[in-house]
C-alpha cells in the first residue's frame, strides 16, 4: 500500500501500528474515561480535554459525570447548574454547546447519540475531531482522530515542516492521510488513542523522550523539527474586591459574599458570577488579602484581592453587572468564574461553610 511519493509500504504501516498498540497497552495512563464504550461519557471527556490539561479534567469529569450520568440528565439540567460543574475548566462556551447539543439529541434522536462520525458532525458543537473520537472509540469506526498531539507525532516521524504561513492545507492533507493509514482496522479506537497518548506523554512539544519512544526507529527527526513559534503570553494586573458579611436568620448565623454576574453579551465567560472588579489595581498592604496568578487564554493575570467592607463597596468597585449577596454555602453550587472559585477556595470560604463560621477579620 503506497501513499504517493512519500508513502509508507504495508510492512512499515503494520510495524508502526503494532509498536504503537503494544506501547499503549503497556504505558497508557489510567484515566476515568478509559475502558468505556459509552459514547456520552467519551463525548463529555473529549469536550473537556479541548485546551485543558488532563490533570484538571480528571477531577471535574468525575464530578460532572456523578451529577449528569446520562445524556438525558444533562439535557434536563438548568444551564447555570451545568456551568457551575464546569467551573475551573475554562472556555465555558464548550459547556453551553455540550448542554445545547444534549437537548438537541434528546429532541431529535430520542436521547441516543448517532454512531458514525458523519452523522455526529451534524450535531451542534461537534466538529470533525470530536465526531471521529466518539465514533472510533465507542463504535469501532475506522476513522482517524487528528489533534495537536497527532499532528506533532506525524510531522516528526516524516520530517514535515510546520509553517502556518504557507502550505497549511497541503500539510493538513498529508497528516490526515497518514493518520488514516495508521488506524488499525481491528482496533481503531485504541490506534487513535495510542497516537494521541504518545504525543501527550513522550513526543511532547519540548524535550521529547525519543530514547523510550516505541516508533523512534522510523522517525526522521528524532524529535527535532521546525514549528511555528507560539505568540508570547500577555501579562496584565487586575484587582477584585472580596466583601463578606455575617447575617443572622431564625437564630442561625451565616456568611454572605458579594458576587457580580458578567453580562450575557460578553464573549468571555458570559453570565458567570465573579468577585466585583476594583477600579484601582494598586492595593495597600493593609487591604491586600491575597495575590494569585490566573491565566485566561493568552493572558497571564496577576490578581490582587482587596478586602472591602459592605459600606465601601460602591465607592471602590466599578459596577459592571448585576450584584447579589450570596450565602457561602450557596456560592459553591453557582456558575462561578475559575478565578472566583480559586480565590474563595484558597481562603477556605467554599468548603464546609458552617452556620457559626466567624466573619473574616
Amino acid at each position: 500500500m503506497q501513499m504517493g511519493k512519500q508513502g509508507w509500504g504495508a510492512e512499515k504501516i503494520a510495524r508502526v501500528r503494532g509498536q504503537l498498540l503494544e506501547w499503549y497497552e503497556r504505558s497508557r495512563r489510567d484515566l476515568p474515561w478509559r475502558g468505556t464504550c459509552d459514547s456520552y461519557a467519551i463525548w463529555v471527556s473529549e469536550i473537556m480535554l479541548q485546551q485543558t490539561r488532563v490533570a484538571v479534567v480528571v477531577e471535574r469529569y468525575q464530578a460532572f459525570m456523578a451529577r449528569f450520568p446520562t445524556l438525558d440528565s444533562l439535557a434536563e439540567a438548568p444551564e447555570q447548574e451545568v456551568l457551575a460543574l464546569w467551573s475551573g475548566l475554562g472556555y465555558y462556551r464548550r459547556a453551553r454547546m455540550l448542554h445545547q447539543s444534549a437537548q438537541f439529541v434528546v429532541e431529535h434522536y430520542g436521547g441516543d447519540l448517532p454512531k458514525t462520525a458523519e452523522t455526529l458532525r451534524a450535531l451542534p458543537g461537534i466538529g470533525v475531531y470530536t465526531a471521529a473520537a466518539i465514533a472510533s472509540i465507542a463504535h469501532d469506526e475506522r476513522v482517524a482522530v487528528v489533534d495537536g498531539n497527532v499532528e506533532r507525532v506525524l510531522c516528526r516521524l516524516e520530517g514535515w515542516k510546520v509553517d502556518g504561513r504557507a502550505g497549511g492545507a497541503q500539510l493538513r492533507h498529508k497528516i490526515e492521510k497518514l493518520a488514516a493509514e495508521l488506524v488499525c482496522p481491528e482496533r481503531p479506537g485504541d490506534s487513535n488513542q495510542a497516537l494521541m497518548e504518545l504525543g501527550a506523554i513522550l513526543c511532547s512539544p519540548r524535550n521529547p523522550q525519543c530514547l523510550v519512544c516505541p516508533v523512534s526507529g522510523d522517525c526522521k527527526t528524532q524529535g527535532e523539527h521546525q514549528t511555528t513559534q507560539r505568540p508570547p503570553m500577555i501579562s496584565r494586573e487586575v484587582a477584585h474586591a472580596l466583601a463578606v458579611r455575617t447575617m443572622r436568620r431564625v437564630g442561625r448565623e451565616y456568611r454572605e459574599v458579594l458576587l457580580e454576574q458578567r453580562s450575557a453579551s460578553l464573549t468571555v465567560m458570559p453570565g458567570l458570577w465573579e468577585l466585583p472588579m476594583v477600579r484601582e489595581t494598586a492595593v495597600s498592604r493593609r487591604e491586600l488579602l491575597l495575590t494569585v496568578r490566573h491565566a485566561i487564554m493568552r493572558v497571564n493575570y496577576r490578581v490582587r484581592i482587596r478586602r472591602v467592607s459592605e459600606d465601601d463597596i460602591d465607592a471602590i468597585a466599578a459596577p459592571a453587572g448585576k450584584r447579589r449577596w450570596v450565602p457561602l454555602g450557596e456560592a459553591e453550587g453557582m456558575a462561578l468564574t475559575g478565578l472566583a472559585r480559586k480565590v474563595l477556595g484558597r481562603l477556605n470560604l467554599l468548603a464546609h461553610e458552617s452556620a457559626d463560621s466567624p466573619p473574616i477579620s
